[in-house]
């Protein structure tokens, strides 16, 4: 910002009369050899005018400070007025402030990626502790989905984010979605209890596969040679580490592709239904909706098929440490709910693509610390055919960004 001031120096006492008229609006009624400083204004309503330098051909005018009223522009009496600018530093000031937003920024996004992995990862540690001594995948769901409901309903209550009004049209739209969201985690958590936590991540590898052909099957998207061509090194190396696996069995293989199939249709539907009914629900609100949504569907079943064996009386009676168990229950179905959300937030702050990365280095992840955590026994064929399909979906994801060449 430009500082000012008005200057006019002289010595007025050696001023001589040549036709200058010096109006009272501009000289006060002062003695003459005297020095009048008058201070430049400060507050809220005073006016910043740049310095300003007043003299005379034959003789300067002395240390007059003064902030005239702007006037009519007069016939010029002999002064000549300069303006003296000091250099803004508004431009570099602006230009930290851009870095240090940016860099904060990119804190945060690093930030959010780290808790998406740490969430993710002691998730399937609990949860598979969990499973391994209570085999009831549909009580565990129905865990998660009340816990991440009562998570849901503290994040509106105290304003963390706001409570959507949402119209019986638009839960309506979002139905379907609950459906294939709950049916999605329920199928992992069948397959998380009978197969190892590698093996179960190594099939989810195949979900661009799924996502390709649901997408052409419904939303007319024809696939380009490049991505047909990703997800050739997929099916080989889910295919190759299937058939080297230790843990392998049917009911995990085909729960764990049902539960890619139930995810990605759950993308195709929000493509198909949501897009213009929804566009008032961002990705947060609308991932708490389904959560709601998904307890109360899956609850009924879960009375229905297991029934409640979530009593201290009947762990107690399966020879269970309730308190272990409740611990473990309570922390999966909290990272549950929290990786998700995560997942969300990222998505909001990077592309698609970005995010498809992302979740690929996260199963990179989650299956080394999996077979690291619980000593997975992996054969060398396992770990090859594993690498070769989490590369498959690294290469899926850099070939989507590509877009066809027009005819």
């Amino acid at each position: 910002m430009q500082t000012s001031s008005f200057n006019l120096t002289n010595s007025i006492s050696n001023l001589k009369p040549r036709n200058h008229r010096l109006s009272s609006t501009y000289l006060p009624s002062l003695p003459l050899k005297s020095s009048v400083n008058f201070r430049p204004i400060s507050g809220a309503s005073a006016r910043i005018l740049p310095s300003i330098c007043c003299s005379s051909s034959p003789r300067n005018l002395g240390h007059w400070i003064s902030t005239p009223s702007p006037v009519p522009e007069r016939e010029s009496d002999g002064f000549e007025v300069k303006a003296a600018s000091v250099p803004d530093s508004a431009d570099g000031g602006d230009a930290a402030a851009l870095k240090k937003s940016k860099l904060m920024e990119t804190v945060v996004l690093g930030s959010l990626f780290g808790l998406w992995y740490l969430f993710n990862i002691y998730f399937n540690i609990y949860n598979k502790q969990v499973l391994k001594v209570f085999p009831n995948p549909i009580t565990v769901t129905t865990v998660q989905f009340a816990v991440g409901s009562v998570i849901v309903f503290l994040m509106w209550t105290l304003n963390l984010h706001k409570r959507p009004k949402i119209s019986g049209a638009q839960l309506l739209a979002i139905l379907p979605l609950a459906m294939v969201h709950t049916l999605g985690n329920l199928f992992t958590n069948m397959s998380l209890g009978k197969v190892a936590v590698s093996f179960t991540h190594t099939i989810k590898a195949m979900e661009p596969f799924f996502s390709v052909v649901l997408s052409a099957m419904f939303l007319g998207e024809m696939p380009t040679p490049w991505v047909v061509t990703s997800l050739l090194p997929i099916a080989g190396g889910v295919a190759l580490a299937s058939m080297t696996e230790a843990s392998f069995n049917w009911a995990g293989f085909w729960s764990a592709m049902a539960s890619n199939l139930s995810n990605q249709s759950r993308n195709v539907l929000s493509k198909k239904f949501m897009v213009k009914k929804e566009e008032s629900l961002d990705n947060i609100t609308l991932f708490s909706v389904i959560t709601i949504m998904s307890f109360f569907l899956l609850a009924p079943v879960t009375l229905l098929t297991e029934g409640v064996r979530v009593t201290p009386a009947y762990l107690q009676s399966a020879g269970l440490n309730v308190k272990q168990v409740y611990i473990r229950s309570l922390l999966a179905a909290i990272c549950f709910h929290a990786y998700q959300q995560v997942s969300y937030m990222i998505l909001q702050r990077v592309s698609p693509v970005t995010h498809s990365v992302g979740n690929c280095v996260k199963r990179v992840v989650v299956i080394v610390t999996s077979v690291l955590f619980f000593r997975t026994p992996v054969s060398p064929i396992n770990s090859i055919g594993t690498g070769v399909a989490l590369a498959g979906v690294f290469l899926y994801s850099q070939v989507k960004r590509m877009k066809p060449k027009k005819a």
